[in-house]
């Protein structure tokens, strides 16, 4: 009795799992295509509170180099490109002091 006590716990928590659906944009399919070959898209979320352009160019040369990620040089760009507009870091903005 236990276990399907367990079992039925168990799928309730991952019945409002939703698929993460990426941001219209120019490469969104490119992105979608070469990216979920190796990981989910969850992974663009996460990281899109740390990554900058610099950091996005860095992640996709790891994917390809270390990784082998399925990505043609002629494609990075636009890659790197859409990850930056939908999901780059946000450049925090100074905060001005009254004089």
């Amino acid at each position: 009795m236990f276990v399907i006590l367990l079992v039925l716990v168990a799928a309730a928590s991952f019945a409002d799992e939703r698929p993460i659906q990426l941001k219209d944009g120019p490469g969104k399919d490119l992105v979608a295509g070469r990216c979920t070959v190796c990981h989910s898209l969850d992974y663009i979320q996460m990281n899109s509170f740390f990554l900058d352009r610099q950091g996005w160019e860095g992640e996709v040369k790891k994917m390809v180099k270390a990784f082998g990620a399925p990505i043609q040089p002629d494609e990075m760009s636009r890659i790197v490109d859409y990850l930056v507009k939908n999901y780059g870091k946000k450049p925090v903005r100074p905060v001005s002091t009254p004089k």
